[in-house]
């Protein structure tokens, strides 16, 4: 991770060559160096020593490496030779010879010095082993044949051969024996000086590069090139081959390639009930699925040898191999098979078989030209595509063209089968044709680009076109019915063909590079698991994927498809086996929980969750109060009676009072401590009792506007008096005292008002008695309902919710009867399933019977209101009630319990805002995404990427830590100037309003200079930043919805200005531009500019009317009056007299001056008022008509148009 160099070994003398490790590093950790000092020298890397010099070439050495499996080393030089060592001495010297410590000939460190040996000893062996070597490495065999330098060698992997590369332009073979080596054979047809070459690990080839600009392959045992890679202007110098994958690299003058010699797809296709038809080397085998035993697949059935074709027919050349195979479906009596390749510029081969006796009578020798796969349209007939005319070439079996076709599209470069007889898929540029032969009529038509191939479902309802990244599903009309994309590369896919279950042709398992994925005919799609190396499927049952590798080896892997088939099931309605899958199968994590909250299934999402926080949001949404009470409970006892805690209880009050249980909005206004809530809901209810308890509490706490509002609700003309009094309104006092004919307090609070050297004389004359608008007693309303509780507003229950009301077919119906108890306890959620939440008089719902008398019987609310509030004194605290005590009294007989844990930074961020800027600084980039998507319409995020990165970057900052660990990542917050806000935590971003600001600016210094394509570049980038800044208060929010118009109309204003440039010498399109181009909201020093250039534009081309307008706006410009601007005003004046003379339009102009309207941001015309038009939910930007309804937007360049959301959010 440090990228830094642990040690150096020094010992050569000149530039160093190559070096290579031992292939069996772990026993012998040596390393082989080749250099131009014309030795080679092995090292000990765990020593850090050198082992031995083997000095015998007499020029450069050029490379030198390990053989795979034995004690040999072969090293080329340009002395024209190529040199075998044996290494067995110094093997068995490490083995079983004298200890490293003890030293021995040949052994030296870095410094020279040598273990056991004198100083002087040690300074003679270090001069020996320097001139002459050790004698631990000897040469075995001396190759010499080449006629110039030889610049690589290599073994092969398995035989005792040898390839070397030279500079006389050849490439030569050797044998090696137990006493000698030879020449075997020369390989000729480089150009120039032969780089590198190598055995292929897994092939009998040979690959060798050249400073000829091409790369061969040539085949070992017939001594022939096969194959050839040219490039244009770039010498190659080294090849490598990967240990296991068929993958070659190549390095040349520009840098380097990495390639295969040919595809590893095996071709395959399926065949009649439980069989599949594929090639393997020469060989086209059936797979016979029936008759799997054990863990194998099945049983492999070998039909036919196929033979080769084209101009390698006599060598075993790359790429010769089948690339498609089409069974015939339509044939019941006899097998046909068409093998197709890419041999000689396309070709096939018909092959004819018993299905009775696969491998007993197989007819072949149909052969043709054709252009990729051919299909079998009927019984006895085929299609293959003419790869000259690009036409559809019908044959019967004997091969005989009965019928030629025109394709009804042009450039159609391969065909699929059509699912149906006489049907076929044209594929033509990015597009899919389902073509009908007979007739000759294209039956439909759907864009899906780079089409790799086509799998049909078993019942023939659905297609999936697997693309080069992405899969479409369409119906047998090939009408869309989803499309979905990847990053990577699509292999393979498969129906399911499952015989129960709901998945039959419902549900696609396709295979990417490293991933087993799946795919929904709704849209939806996730990860099945991951692959260690790729594999191609053909086959999906159940849990179980049959598939091919790469060496056409059938396979068969276990797969977990419970959440495709969960998926499925909702999509279907099938809400019993849905419920049969919440209950026993093993669903979790927060993109199901997502699904179905995006599907409106909360109280489905509510089985899978134990966060409390999530419960209660779930809960809330699907109206489930008792499974709302039970998560505030949890939150209450983690975050404690303050903070959020109090939030969570006033949105259960209001969900509560929404559906009319008073109980439970009582019992959360007293978990919040809302008094004045809580006085006005028991003056609704008619509960004076608690009502006199609210107003004895108000004036423990001395809350005079409590005390007051409680005694008003109350009637209590006396208490209204009495906090009069005290509060000081001793006038008031006196008045309400009068009115309500306490005649004693009032000549007492007369007596005050005097003392204070007042008068109470004319007080009663300001209150109109008698009159409407008088005094008079208030008294609480007569409650309509006494009961316990009101009637509550129904819930409407989802099917989910109500398992008898699932369909009486299904197939999990037994197993989940609708009537199986719904209370099994809050440990595991259910009640809230089969509960109607009904609270009537005879229920067991809260309440119940019980009249909820606050004095004795609390039903376990804590509802005892002496205990709310701050009342002060020695004397009432005792009255206080712990709401906590009995859940601590239970704590304490359990034992210890560990203490809750934190929560990360990164999750309070995402908790606490609904910013994308946050969620992405958390790390959470899909929601982010997806907040962007529902608020601005967000659907092209690689303009957003920068602005996205940034904030995610500079959220965190990271600290080194102590020796030996790693860094620490410390989160940065922006409200924690007054101490760690804790849970109410938010990130700092890289992104400010300052840095809009200047943005902003830039734009208007570049737009004023004339360098318009920087300056929409800067108003571009400004709205990229725009979404994932936070702002600050209400006024930052405002400006930067002033921003986002700003850069609209600039980004306008500057496309426009384009637009005049390009239309030239068009008089008409030009002053039209010019007129649109002054309705942009622009700065007044710039719509000056704008006018200026529009007023000529007109003058010239003989539009005077609209001429003396824009003079006329010009001049009632308030910078016109500046001196620096008298040249303007005269031309202004002279334009205006001249044009008023006129008053004549040469031309008919899309222009209604005194008409208010917008401009269409794409075709750049005005958009009237009553015009159908759509518009963009950030930028604002107004297209006419409905074409570019669902495009992405032509000023931001990310939103998509005519989406309506909640629009731009700017604060937390």
């Amino acid at each position: 991770k440090l990228r830094r160099c642990l040690f150096t070994l020094l010992g050569h003398l000149d530039y160093i060559r190559t070096v290579q490790f031992h292939p069996n590093a772990t026993q012998f950790p040596w390393i082989l160096s080749a250099s131009d000092d014309q030795t080679l020298r092995l090292w000990d890397f765990q020593k850090r020593s050198c082992l031995s010099v083997l000095t015998g070439h007499n020029h450069y050495v050029m490379c030198a490496s390990f053989h795979p499996s034995e004690d040999l080393i072969v090293s080329a030089s340009l002395d024209q030779t190529v040199r075998v060592w044996d290494t067995a001495g110094l093997r068995k010297k490490q083995l079983g010879g004298p200890g490293l410590d003890e030293g021995y000939p040949g052994m030296m460190d870095v410094n020279g010095n040598r273990g056991g040996t004198s100083a002087a000893a040690a300074t003679a062996l270090n001069v020996q082993a320097e001139l002459f070597g050790t004698n631990d490495v000897v040469v075995k065999y001396v190759l010499e044949g080449h006629d110039r330098g030889v610049n690589w060698a290599a073994f092969h992997p398995t035989l005792p051969l040898l390839a070397s590369a030279a500079d006389d332009r050849q490439v030569k073979l050797w044998r090696m024996s137990e006493t000698k080596a030879w020449e075997v054979d020369t390989l000729r047809g480089h150009a120039n000086n032969v780089s590198c070459c190598l055995f292929h690990p897994k092939q009998e080839l040979v690959v060798s590069n050249s400073e000829d600009r091409s790369i061969r392959v040539w085949d070992v045992s017939k001594r022939v090139g096969v194959q050839t890679f040219r490039r244009e202007g770039d010498r190659f110098w080294i090849l490598a081959a990967h240990r296991s994958q068929n993958l070659l690299a190549a390095g040349h003058d520009s840098g380097m390639i990495v390639f295969k010699l040919e595809r590893e797809r095996p071709a395959s296709a399926h065949g009649p009930g439980d069989k599949l038809y594929y090639v393997r080397g020469r060989e086209l085998f059936c797979h016979d699925y029936s008759r799997a035993t054990g863990g194998s697949s099945g049983v492999d059935v070998p039909i036919a040898s196929l033979r080769r074709v084209g101009q390698q027919a006599q060598t075993d050349g790359i790429g010769s191999g089948p690339r498609f195979l089409s069974y015939n479906m339509h044939n019941p009596t006899e097998g046909n098979i068409l093998v197709c390749s890419e041999v000689d510029g396309g070709c096939y081969e018909l092959i004819t078989f018993s299905l009775t006796n696969a491998g007993g009578s197989v007819t072949d020798g149909k052969r043709g030209s054709c252009l990729g796969p051919g299909v079998f349209l009927g019984r006895n007939r085929f299609a293959v595509l003419d790869r000259h005319k690009r036409e559809i070439v019908v044959k019967n079996l004997n091969n005989e063209t009965t019928k030629r076709v025109a394709a009804p599209v042009p450039n159609v470069d391969c065909l699929y089968d059509g699912g149906a007889s006489g049907r076929i898929i044209l594929r033509s540029d990015d597009r899919a044709v389902l073509f009908e032969v007979q007739s000759r009529r294209v039956i439909g038509e759907l864009t899906a680009p780079k089409i790799k191939n086509v799998v049909w479902s078993p019942d023939g309802s659905k297609v999936a076109l697997l693309c080069k990244y992405g899969v479409v599903i369409a119906n047998r009309q090939l009408e869309q019915l989803c499309s979905i994309s990847d990053t990577v590369r699509i292999k393979s896919g498969a129906w399911d063909v499952s015989p129960s279950g709901g998945t039959n042709s419902n549900l696609f398992v396709y295979t990417t590079l490293h991933h087993v994925k799946y795919c929904l005919p709704t849209g939806d799609t996730g990860t099945i698991r991951t692959l260690d190396n790729p594999i191609y499927a053909t086959r999906v049952v159940k849990d179980s994927l049959f598939c091919l590798d790469r060496e056409a080896r059938s396979r068969v892997i276990s797969i977990d498809t419970t959440e495709a088939r969960f998926k499925l099931a909702l999509a279907n309605k099938k809400y019993g086996q849905v419920m049969h899958m919440v209950k026993h199968s093993r669903l979790c994590g927060r993109a199901i929980v997502a699904y179905l909250q995006s599907k409106g299934f909360p109280e489905v999402a509510l089985h899978f969750v134990r966060d409390p926080q999530t419960r209660f949001r779930l809960a809330l949404a699907c109206g489930n109060i008792e499974a709302a009470m039970e998560s505030a409970f949890s939150l209450e006892q983690q975050q404690g009676a303050d903070g959020k805690a109090r939030d969570v209880w006033g949105e259960l009050g209001s969900e509560a009072l929404r559906q009319g249980n008073h109980q439970v909005v009582e019992m959360s206004y007293q978990r919040k401590k809302d008094f004045d809530r809580l006085s006005f809901l028991y003056m609704l209810t008619g509960d004076n009792e608690k009502l006199r308890k609210m107003l004895k509490i108000s004036n423990m706490r001395n809350d005079i506007m409590g005390r007051y509002h409680n005694a008003l609700l109350l009637g209590d003309a006396a208490e209204r008096v009495a906090v009069l009094e005290a509060s000081g309104n001793l006038p008031l006092a006196y008045i309400s005292a009068k009115l309500h004919g306490l005649d004693d307090v009032a000549e007492r609070i007369k007596v005050a008002i005097e003392t204070q050297e007042g008068s109470v004389e004319g007080l009663l004359e300001k209150v109109p008695v008698g009159t409407k608008k008088g005094g008079r007693l208030l008294q609480p309303p007569t409650p309509i309902v006494r009961a316990s509780n009101w009637p509550t507003h129904e819930i409407k229950k989802t099917t989910l919710e109500d398992l008898s009301a699932a369909d009486a077919g299904d197939e999990y119906e037994e197993e989940a009867p609708a009537s199986a108890p719904a209370d099994t306890g809050a440990a595991d959620g259910a009640a809230a399933w089969d509960d109607d939440f009904g609270m009537d008089d005879g229920g067991a719902g809260i309440g119940g019977d019980d009249d909820f008398d606050l004095g004795d019987d609390d039903m376990g609310w804590g509802d005892d209101l002496d205990g709310l509030g701050d009342i002060g004194g020695d004397d009432v605290a005792s009255d206080q009630v712990d709401d906590m005590a009995a859940f601590n009294e239970i704590s304490g007989d359990v034992g210890f319990q560990m203490p809750p844990a934190g929560r990360p930074a990164a999750a309070c961020w995402v908790a606490n805002s609904s910013h994308a800027a946050h969620h992405m600084a958390a790390g959470g980039a899909s929601s982010a995404m997806q907040l962007l998507h529902r608020q601005i319409a967000a659907s092209d995020f690689s303009k957003l990427k920068g602005p996205m990165l940034g904030c995610y970057l500079g959220s965190t900052v990271s600290l080194p830590g102590v020796p030996g660990s790693g860094s620490m990542i410390v989160p940065l917050m922006r409200n924690d100037a007054a101490g760690h806000p804790g849970n109410d935590s938010l990130p700092r971003t890289s992104l400010t309003m300052k840095s809009l600001v200047t943005g902003v600016r830039m734009g208007y210094k570049y737009f004023q200079t004339g360098k318009f394509t920087e300056a929409k570049n800067a108003f571009t980038e400004v709205l990229s930043q725009i979404p994932l800044t936070v702002s600050e208060n209400r006024n930052q929010a405002n400006e930067m919805k002033e921003m986002v118009s700003i850069c609209r109309e600039y980004i306008t204003a500057i496309r426009i200005k384009e637009a005049i440039t390009a239309a030239g010498s068009d008089p008409v399109r030009s002053t039209e531009l010019s007129a649109y181009f002054t309705h942009c909201n622009l700065q007044p020093v710039h719509l000056l500019l704008a006018l200026r250039s529009a007023m000529g534009t007109a003058f010239k081309h003989k539009n005077f009317i609209v001429a003396a307008s824009f003079a006329r706006r010009l001049l009632e410009l308030p910078d016109m009056r500046s001196e620096r601007n008298a040249d303007l005003r005269m031309k202004a004046t002279k334009v205006l007299q001249r044009s008023e003379q006129m008053a004549r339009n040469e031309h008919t102009l899309n222009y209604k001056e005194n008409a208010a309207f917008s401009i269409d941001c794409k075709d750049l015309v005005p958009v009237y008022t009553g015009d159908e038009s759509v518009k963009c939910s950030y930028s604002g930007s107004v297209y006419k008509g409905t074409s570019m309804k669902g495009q992405v937007d032509v000023t931001d360049g990310f939103s998509t148009v005519g989406v309506e959301t909640i629009g731009l959010v700017t604060g937390k």
